[in-house]
């Protein structure tokens, strides 16, 4: 680093972004203020500040994504989205500003106290975008399902015995209802149709994550992931779409402090104490991998379902799937005869199975990269 480096903070809002920098050569920073946050003036600004090899630009991880990241990387500056609750905060500041926070930014950056967060190229964004989206419209579904629920328990309908929520007899016995009110007849009319809606938005993104799936550019780790057991196509699309390039790890205890599955500690002179999981990290994919672990309470076997996964997989990555199968499960076993909570149990398998995607995505990429044919000169 020359002292001719420019380190520039940016507080990016969806209207406006502040400014401030500092060279490396020493000083305060200063602010250059607030400018409209369009490309355009972004443009102008990486202009002014001159030559773009110097810049060292960083902005807060938020609502407003990574556009700016992309247009100043094009544009040849350096940037990095830093994880904002990792910020450096001094306890006795109880003044925030925009302003402020540009110079903190500037200032921490300088002194390399920010922790930089990975930014997906837009194909893992789109595959995000995607598995969020089909998370969300699940909770639509069920918040529906719960408000219906809830209507008929008020009006003391109950379904038959031996029903279950939400089979072909159960919405056989909902079509049937008759209320005695007119009104109340059709907040229930509405009540199913909004149910029915939900249910069908939540089928076409699934029928949309499969396409991509089968077609997109992680098609091979997708189906490699379905090997492990109680990963199926949503959970390895969420871990594809959340994680990015796995190996980007250097060991697997970094993925597993990433989805924030490792314990929390407070230690301080000859005493030690270790807490509950830390859960600073990734949440969709600490979600995804404990609800996954949870089949591994199970003795291990390859069932039909499985089987087809696997099928035409190489051998390396159905190894490592049954090695995982043997391994967790005895894990959860010995914990539990420890006399650890269930619940306790599946965290601490979960943070096991992260070990096994991260040599899963490995095996997957050497793999890709033995089959590769070069290119006769």
């Amino acid at each position: 680093m020359s002292e001719g480096t420019t380190f520039v903070g940016l507080d990016v809002h969806k209207e406006t972004i502040a400014v401030a920098v500092v060279t490396a050569g020493g000083g305060e920073p200063r602010s250059l203020g607030i400018i409209p946050n369009t490309p355009a003036t972004v443009a102008k600004l990486v202009r002014k500040l001159g030559a773009t090899a110097t810049l060292r630009c960083c902005y807060e991880a938020g609502p407003c994504g990574y556009g700016l990241h992309r247009q100043l990387t094009g544009l040849g500056a350096e940037c990095v989205v830093v994880a904002p609750s990792l910020v450096p905060t001094k306890p006795g500041d109880k003044v925030k500003t925009d302003r402020r926070d540009a110079l903190k930014l500037a200032r921490a950056h300088r002194s390399g106290d920010l922790t930089a967060v990975w930014v997906p190229d837009e194909e893992h964004e789109a595959l995000r975008d995607l598995t969020r989206a089909r998370a969300d419209a699940r909770e639509d579904r069920h918040r529906a399902r719960q408000r219906l629920g809830k209507f008929l328990l008020r009006q003391g309908l109950r379904p038959p015995d031996g029903v279950k929520p939400w089979t072909v007899r159960h919405r056989t016995w909902l079509t049937g209802l008759r209320l005695a009110r007119p009104a109340q007849q059709a907040v229930l009319r509405e009540a199913l149709h909004a149910v029915d809606e939900a249910g069908a938005r939540l089928d076409r993104l699934e029928d949309e994550l499969v396409e991509v799936a089968q077609s997109g550019p992680q098609a091979a780790l997708l189906t490699g992931l379905q090997c492990l057991r109680g990963v199926g196509l949503v959970t390895a699309a969420t871990l594809v779409a959340e994680l990015g390039d796995v190996t980007r790890f250097d060991h697997p205890r970094q993925l597993m402090s990433y989805a924030g599955l490792v314990p929390s500690e407070h230690s301080s002179g000859g005493r030690q104490r270790r807490g509950g999981i830390t859960k600073t990290g990734n949440a969709h994919v600490r979600h995804v991998v404990v609800e996954a672990a949870w089949h591994y309470r199970h003795p291990p076997r390859v069932g039909g379902v499985l089987k087809r996964r696997q099928l035409g997989q190489p051998t390396a990555v159905t190894e490592l799937a049954w090695k995982a199968q043997v391994r967790l499960h005895k894990r959860f076993g010995r914990l539990l005869g420890r006399g650890k909570l269930p619940q306790q149990a599946v965290v601490a398998v979960a943070r096991e199975l992260l070990g096994f995607v991260w040599a899963l995505a490995r095996a997957v990429a050497t793999t890709e990269a033995a089959t590769v044919v070069p290119i006769a000169a």
